[in-house]
Order: C-alpha cells, then structure tokens, then sequence
C-alpha cells in the first residue's frame, strides 16, 4: 500500500533557531553602535579642530621654531649662524639664568600656597552661604582686567611717597614701606599683587568642582556624627583632587610665565631683586639681541613645566576619580 504524503501550501516554512536570531540582532545591534559612535567622533573631532588648528599654528609650530633657533647665533639683523649646543653650555656658567630660575621659584612658593588656600576659602564660603551672581561677578572683577592695569594700579597706590595704601599705614601709626622698592619687599609685593588678581578664578574653578559633589555625602557624614571639619578633609578635599590638580599645574607653569607685572612696576629691580626668569629671556632677546641664547633658556623652562606637570599629575593620581 502506497502512502501519499501531502504538502499543504499555506503551511509556514520553520522559524530560524533561536542562536541564530540572536546573533543576528547583537550584529544589527553592534553595526548601529559603531555608526553612532563614528558619527559622534567625527562631531567631536569637528568641534576640537578650530583648537587643534589654533594650538599648532600659535603653539606648536613656534615651539619647534625656537628649538631650532636655540642651536644658533642670531641677533635678529643677520642670518643665524649655527652653533651647536654653545648656548646651553653657556646657560650652565651664567649666573644671571641660575637668579632667574632662582627668583621665579621664590615667586612661585610665594605666590601658589597662599592663592590656592585663599580661593579654596572663598570658594567653600560661597557654596555655604551663597551663589549670588552678583558676588561672582565681584570676586571674578580682578581677573577680567589686564595685567598691565592691575601693575599700574598698584604701582601708584603703593607709591611710597603718593600712594594711598602707604598714607593709611602712617595714619595708624606705622612706618612708611617701599613696597615695589624695597629689595627685600618687591618680590613679595609683585606676588600679593597676582594673588589678589588670580584668587578670583580659582574661587570659581573650588566653586565648579564643589557644586558636582553630591550632598547625599555630607548628608550621610552628618548622621553620622562628623564635624565641619571632618567633612571637609575626608570627603571634599579627596573629591576636589581632579580640581586641585588643574589649579596647581596652570598655576605653577603660569607663575614661572610672570612677567607683566615685573615688567611694568619694577622692571627686574631693585637690584635685580625681581629678574624673574622670563624677564631675563625677555631681556636677551629683545634687549640683548642675543635670540638663540634666549630661545634656549626658553627650551630649558619648558621642559622644566613639562617635568613638572608630569610629577604634579603622578603624586595626585590625576587619571582616577575617588567619586566613581
């Protein structure tokens, strides 16, 4: 007996495995993500390319210029005559280089405790008690001028013999102070200057970095019974430390930069007591006409900001964030 075996044409063919459906989807999945995350690269790196231009153009491509400059002998009227390492072994015996260095050093211990702690102050302040954009504004003022304003602005209020802040110190009693005069007080003044001047933005950068700390942490530390105090050292210090790390390199490498208001209140005196490092490149170059001398005094301080930020960002573990 034969068997007739019939096929009923409205009858579904069998459905794919279910192995097989899945890594079709993961795939659909893994195309769309790779799209998507070409597409924002490429925007990212549309927006970063206005910068990046910018940073070869005006930084890069000069920097390369005055290395190859520091190998030569050009006083900016004949061509550079190449040299050799001659300016970098002079640099070694020259003890003006060395007071620069120096000085700038000096400044920068000056300078970066005191505006560091002053702008962590003033930012905790603001966060507790307000954030009135009025107050902002007001903190923020000194840093919005320029630097050479600032330098002549203090220069006729600290005048010795005109100036006002040296008339309210004898009316209460005390001697007159040279201030920006004085070899033993110029170095000090051009650093309280720039303290006032900066302090400003560092309270904002605090103030920035404060408002991303979440307040369920100080809510939980408060039941549990720490203070003000223990608040402040075991949570927002350890959760500024990204903040803190930007603050003290742009900080640092800025304050071995200094040179404006040297240049327009004491013009390296008295008595060399203020010919901060820059201002002796500066002096070479344009003073001196000796261009490869100075671009390899500027080389040498470069690389001694990157040394720096590289330590700077090692001790305080700037690649890893306690908040995460």
């Amino acid at each position: 007996m034969t068997t007739t075996k019939v096929i009923d044409s409205n009858a579904k063919p069998p459905s794919r495995s279910l192995a097989y459906r899945l890594r079709f989807e993961l795939s659909e999945l893994r195309h769309s993500f790779s799209t998507r995350r070409r597409a924002e690269t490429l925007t990212g790196l549309l927006l970063v390319l206005p910068a990046l231009i910018g940073f070869l153009i005006f930084y890069a491509a000069p920097t390369l210029r005055a290395v190859e400059i520091s190998f030569t002998d050009w006083n900016l009227l004949s061509a550079p005559r190449a040299v050799g390492w001659a300016n970098y072994a002079k640099m070694m015996d020259d003890g003006h280089f060395w007071l620069g260095m120096k000085l700038s050093a000096y400044y920068v211990l000056l300078n970066i405790p005191l505006q560091t702690v002053l702008g962590l102050f003033l930012a905790v302040t603001m966060d507790r008690l307000t954030r009135s954009l009025f107050v902002k504004s007001v903190i923020l003022l000194p840093y919005l001028l320029s630097n050479v304003l600032v330098a002549m602005m203090w220069v006729w209020l600290l005048n010795p013999m005109l100036g006002w802040v040296d008339f309210v110190i004898q009316q209460i009693g005390f001697s007159r102070q040279p201030f920006f005069a004085g070899p033993e007080q110029a170095l000090m003044t051009v650093a309280a200057v720039n303290i006032w001047r900066h302090m400003g933005l560092i309270a904002m950068l605090f103030l920035a970095g404060l408002q991303n700390i979440p307040r369920y942490l100080y809510e939980a530390a408060s039941l549990e019974g720490a203070s003000e105090w223990q608040m402040f050292r075991r949570i927002t210090l350890p959760l500024l430390r990204p903040v803190m790390v930007f603050v003290l390199v742009t900080s640092v490498t800025g304050s071995f930069q200094i040179f404006d208001t040297v240049a327009v209140a004491t013009n390296g005196g008295p008595l060399d007591s203020t010919r901060v490092i820059v201002h002796y490149i500066v002096q070479n170059a344009f003073g001196f006409f000796r261009m490869g001398y100075a671009s390899a005094m500027s080389v040498v301080l470069g690389l001694v900001m990157v040394a720096y930020t590289i330590l700077q960002m090692q001790i305080m573990r700037a690649n890893e964030n306690d908040l995460a």
